[in-house]
């Protein structure tokens, strides 16, 4: 999304809202990675937050899906000072700012932090952190140097990463965030230069922080050069909450038809219910890498409206099966999404139409509108062939009859005597 002033400004107002009914939001853990300075590999940048704060929510990085860059951020202080600090970032980075001037608003703030960057502008990381910046030349070499507070840039054109690590207070693995900060960037700069994607490479750096650190919660994570995120997979579902553990399985899925379950719900199958083949677990992190990992024949698909957990990763195996089996025919894939919804796959969204669906054959990519159900209902009525008018009908018959059979049972000696006279 290109964020002119007016956007910004409902920006504004939108999060302040939300800040104003939560508690303190934190990132703890910021990734930044590139691995193709020149853009060309769709899968060449990609960033990441998560924590083990509450309220985890996608604000934690905010992209532009234009400028292929986004904007990290966390540190101490409540949800409106870092709102602030954001806004002012994105307004320079509007105006063409650097993204060390960018970063740099950070300072004006006590204990914000900022990383901004993408694949074309480089990255810089700006206010209170405590960071290393790693960096991999043509002859593999890898140089990871320390940096705490200040702005630090990594220049445009340099395959290497930026990772920021702290601990919360509460964690049970308090204290282990150097250590572990330190190693995770070695890992991420060995990975960078062993060749491997910046989607893949950012998944396992929270892999790694989630299990060594304990600050483990979405968050998520977003491909920079392709503009594909994991959206709300992982981030709290209700206010002042933990978003879904990095380290625990999200989901299994049938290799062969693609039916899927997120967990818990998940607990409860082996074998798949439509083929009978044996399901395949998959850990959070690879969701994640999955998800914002984009190939040749792959579609991205974008879930709005489904709050409910596991409705965004089966949407997404769904709609994925459909266009395999159909193309992007968006009859073919709201059919496959009803079905998912009358089989208990899809639970809390009501059915969708071919209208409720945004399909673009020449981008791969299909973005999915549910519509919510109220009143605690997991599954819609059913939408049966029978008008309502006739449903009364019956209603008020099945009641006459009902009456009728009263009188029968109330009076029944007086009318078998009188039938027998």
């Amino acid at each position: 999304m290109e964020w002119t002033q007016s956007k910004i400004l409902v920006l504004i107002l939108l999060v302040l809202m939300v800040f104003s009914v939560i508690g303190a939001v934190s990132a703890t853990c910021n990734v930044m990675v590139f691995t193709d300075p020149s853009g060309d590999d769709p899968n060449g940048a990609a960033a990441a937050s998560m924590s083990f704060a509450n309220n985890m929510f996608e604000s934690t990085f905010v992209m532009s899906k234009t400028g292929h860059y986004a904007v990290l951020s966390g540190g101490e202080g409540n949800g409106s000072v870092r709102n602030n600090a954001i806004v002012k970032a994105l307004a320079a980075m509007q105006h063409d700012a650097s993204p060390s001037v960018a970063a740099a608003v950070a300072n004006q703030f006590s204990g914000i932090r900022l990383i901004v960057g993408g694949p074309y502008i480089g990255a810089a990381i700006g206010g209170s952190f405590n960071a290393y910046v790693i960096s991999v030349d043509d002859a593999g070499t890898i140089t990871v140097t320390p940096y705490s507070g200040g702005v630090v840039t990594l220049p445009q054109g340099s395959k290497g990463a930026i990772i920021h690590l702290r601990n919360s207070e509460g964690n049970p693995l308090y204290g282990t965030a150097d250590t572990v900060r330190r190693e995770t960037a070695i890992n991420i700069g060995k990975m960078i230069r062993d060749g491997y994607s910046a989607t893949y490479i950012v998944g396992k750096a929270l892999e790694e922080v989630a299990v060594d650190s304990g600050e483990k919660y979405g968050g998520g994570a977003v491909n920079l050069v392709s503009c594909v995120s994991t959206q709300d997979m992982f981030v709290p579902a209700a206010l002042d909450s933990k978003g879904f553990p990095m380290d625990e399985d999200y989901s299994k899925t049938c290799p062969t038809c693609g039916w899927a379950a997120g967990f818990p719900d998940a607990e409860n199958y082996v074998t798949c219910p439509i083929d009978g083949s044996k399901l395949q677990t998959n850990s959070a992190t690879d969701v994640l890498i999955k998800a914002i990992t984009v190939t040749k024949n792959d579609v991205s698909v974008s879930v709005y409206g489904g709050d409910k957990m596991g409705v965004t990763p089966i949407t997404v195996e769904i709609v994925k099966a459909s266009v395999a089996k159909y193309g992007y025919n968006a009859s073919k894939i709201a059919g496959s999404l009803n079905k998912g919804i009358n089989n208990g796959l899809l639970v809390g969204v009501d059915y969708v139409e071919p209208g409720d669906l945004n399909v673009k054959e020449d981008s791969r990519a299909v973005g999915v509108y549910f519509t919510p159900l109220g009143e605690g209902r997991t599954s819609p009525p059913w939408n049966l062939p029978i008008n309502s008018l006739i449903l009364a009908i019956l209603g008020t018959l099945q009641t006459a009859i009902g009456f009728v059979l009263i009188v029968l049972v109330l009076f029944r000696s007086q009318l078998i005597k009188s039938f027998r006279r």
